[in-house]
């Protein structure tokens, strides 16, 4: 059943531990089919060099298992709720990567202070409100908080990252952790200076619509 979304859901998992961005079992992505809305997730605490397509859970919108025989991601709550509420989103992704999660544990928004983060996040990386985990409550933070950003950090827990396909949210959650990374930097030697926000949005327009093959 789904596949191809199963293969390319797989393929995306693993970039996750290629790029630095879990740690063991942690983390998780997830694809939405756009025409049946069934939604195609990683197993709950499988290893990533373990994990083979035939291993990822396929599920209704409802969360019922409709193929699959281990227990999807203890995430599965949260990815749910925030498919629900955005239509447009057909992946999801959720990492503890150390200098994103870092300013999570701080309550912090990574700061618009390079044209990087002004062309792929369109200002700010927001910080939501902290959320228990197990349940929607994440999932709800997320959609609370992320605005017009495709990610988000929740406080005191790690990155969610959105996107039209997985392989888009794959690569938000890379860029999250390359910004972060450069901020806390930054942060060593003083205080980043902001771009102003007129700039911000000419780089983002004009990331949106120049950059990459069309």
């Amino acid at each position: 059943m789904l596949g191809d979304l199963r293969v390319r859901v797989h393929r995306q998992n693993l970039e996750l531990p290629r790029n630095g961005l879990v740690a063991s079992t942690s983390g998780n992505a997830s694809g939405r089919d756009p025409k049946s809305g069934r939604i195609v997730i990683k197993p709950s605490g499988v290893a990533y060099d373990e994990l083979s397509p035939a291993d990822l859970v396929v599920l209704d919108a409802d969360g019922t298992v409709v193929e699959g025989v281990l227990r999807p991601s203890s995430d599965t709550l949260s990815h749910l709720a925030i498919y629900r509420a955005m239509p447009a989103v057909h992946g999801v992704v959720h990492t503890h990567s150390t200098f994103a999660t870092a300013f999570a544990a701080v309550g912090r928004a990574i700061p618009p202070c390079l044209t990087a983060i002004a062309d792929e996040f369109g200002g700010e990386i927001p910080c939501g409100d902290y959320a228990p985990v197990g349940g929607e409550e994440i999932g709800r933070a997320v959609v609370d908080g992320i605005g017009s950003s495709p990610a988000i950090l929740l406080r005191n827990h790690g990155v969610f990252a959105i996107g039209p396909s997985v392989e888009a949210a794959v690569k938000t959650a890379v860029m999250v952790e390359d910004a972060a990374r450069t901020v806390f930097h930054a942060l060593q030697l003083g205080t980043p200076i902001e771009l102003p926000s007129d700039e911000i949005a000419r780089a983002r327009q004009r990331y949106l619509a120049d950059y990459g093959q069309r």
